[in-house]
């Protein structure tokens, strides 16, 4: 079955940590970029981060620098996303996708036009 499948979400206290993954199966991830979105309640999706197909370089939402950190294990066909000082307004459900398209496209792409999208992994920050 060709899919992305985000694990790793739940509940952590303010100022905690989470790493979310994101695991194909049915295809392979090395010649895509592939990247992070989230959406909150009531809010619009926001691009996290991705690393880009051609060079492997990692980008990141202006203000999210510093404390998430994506990488990518092409041997285990799968990408993390190292989320450290977590705050309530972090917040959301966490998408992964995947596109055969260069990063500064990727981040604008429709929901329906990536190649790949995952079914989303809850992410909450409460006390």
């Amino acid at each position: 079955q060709v899919q992305l499948v985000e694990s790793g979400g739940g509940l952590v206290q303010p100022g905690g940590s989470l790493r979310l993954s994101c695991a194909a199966s049915g295809f392979t991830l090395d010649h895509l970029t592939i990247g992070w979105f989230r959406q909150a309640p009531g809010k619009e999706r926001e691009a996290v981060s991705c690393i880009n197909n051609s060079d492997g370089e990692p980008y990141y939402a202006d203000s999210l620098k510093g404390r998430f950190t994506i990488s990518r294990d092409n041997t285990k066909n799968t990408v993390y996303l190292q989320m450290n000082s977590l705050q309530p307004e972090d917040t959301a459900v966490y998408y992964c996708a995947a596109d055969r398209t260069e990063w500064y496209h990727f981040f604008l792409l429709d929901r329906g036009e990536f190649d790949y999208w995952g079914q989303g992994t809850q992410v909450t920050v409460s006390s």
